[in-house]
């Protein structure tokens, strides 16, 4: 069966791999936006399962018409009983040599869910958070990003200080793109974020847990601005990341448009204080 499946593959022409005369060579080509279930390892030591959205490409030399499409979804089939950084990284490499180029990239983005005890009553719940792993090899070698969007509430401190009472505050997202010296599971990066909002999020509150993060949020106000500088200085004290990107997007409550901020440093290069 094997030996008659071969002969057959044979017998069929290879348009992709023909000679290509225009002289152009192509940076990205391969498949986007391909959903796939795959498994991460998480922090607790348990897999969850979920669902992640995967664009992959090489670069493609000039003298080669086209490129093997059908290698990279079975390459997504090879790693999909789990995904971690490490494997992430492996799996760029296994693309590249599969389709034989010298660079490559993966992007994959997903949902990942926490169990998250209430502050007061500790009941318990869900929070989801969205990841993307984005790995880029080329001859310098292999890279991955780590990005993690992390919903919090900030509380204006302008607000509180000139009302007589009351203060506005909103939902909004921090966001950190990092590359790593060495390993930093998922959920520090969301423990970070959520530690310089004015208050972390729950999927589930009783009133007690409501009056906590109601009256956490009012002691801690917090802009945009406080909230990229309070995060990169993190950051910028932990030497397991290299070089870090961090956005704070407020949602505003009382205006149509929303507040913006972002610090990004390259530790290796730049002075990062």
């Amino acid at each position: 069966m094997a030996s008659s499946l071969k002969a057959a593959v044979a017998s069929i022409p290879d348009i992709q791999n023909s000679p290509d005369g225009r002289c152009v060579a192509i940076d990205q080509v391969g498949i986007k936006d391909i959903r796939y279930p795959v498994v991460i390892r998480c922090r607790s030591g348990r897999d969850q399962h979920t669902v992640a959205n995967f664009n992959m490409y090489v670069g493609l030399p000039h003298n080669f018409k086209g490129t093997h499409m059908s290698r990279f979804v079975e390459i997504l089939n090879a790693y999909k009983h789990e995904i971690s950084v490490d494997s992430f990284m492996e799996m760029i490499g296994h693309m590249s040599k599969a389709l034989e180029a010298r660079t490559g990239c993966i992007e994959m983005s997903f949902l990942i869910f926490l169990d998250k005890a209430a502050p007061v009553s500790g009941v318990r719940s869900l929070m989801d958070y969205e990841v993307s792993f984005i790995g880029h090899m080329d001859e310098a070698g292999t890279k991955v990003h780590v990005k993690v969007v992390v919903p919090v509430t900030s509380l204006c401190p302008c607000s509180r200080e000139i009302s007589s009472y009351g203060a506005h505050n909103q939902r909004s997202h921090l966001t950190l793109k990092v590359l790593l010296n060495e390993f930093v599971w998922v959920e520090e990066l969301i423990e970070m974020a959520e530690q310089t909002a004015s208050c972390e999020l729950y999927g589930l509150l009783k009133r007690p847990d409501e009056k906590y993060v109601t009256e956490r949020a009012y002691d801690n106000p917090r802009f945009v601005e406080d909230m990229v500088r309070d995060l990169a200085i993190r950051l910028n004290q932990d030497e397991r990341i290299l070089r870090y990107t961090v956005e704070s997007e407020n949602f505003e409550s009382i205006h149509n448009h929303s507040a913006y901020a972002m610090v990004r440093r390259d530790k290796r290069t730049a002075d990062a204080g």
